[in-house]
């Protein structure tokens, strides 16, 4: 049975790999989309699909890059929860 602090100590780790998951992900999209913003303002061009196209873009670079570390990031911390519930 796992105490109070154990479940605490692995809800942090769950709050940190979150972070960890989507942090990249969200902060480049943020910075495309404020960038985007930025010119879309300055030009006065307000299309809907000039958002989404570089955004889904540089997602999808941001993937390609990382995502072996996350993969790696997220098969250890499932590993552990497996080795917790067995133990």
């Amino acid at each position: 049975m796992m105490t109070a602090g154990e479940v605490q100590d692995l809800m942090y780790d769950l709050f940190l790999m979150a972070v960890q998951l989507g942090g990249p992900i969200l902060i480049t999209s943020m910075m495309v989309g404020v960038l985007v913003s930025i010119i879309q303002a300055a030009t006065q061009i307000h299309e809907q699909t000039l958002t989404f196209v570089p955004k889904l873009i540089i997602i999808a670079l941001v993937l390609l890059i990382t995502g072996n570390t996350m993969l790696a990031n997220l098969q250890d911390f499932a590993t552990r929860i497996f080795v917790l519930i067995a133990g």
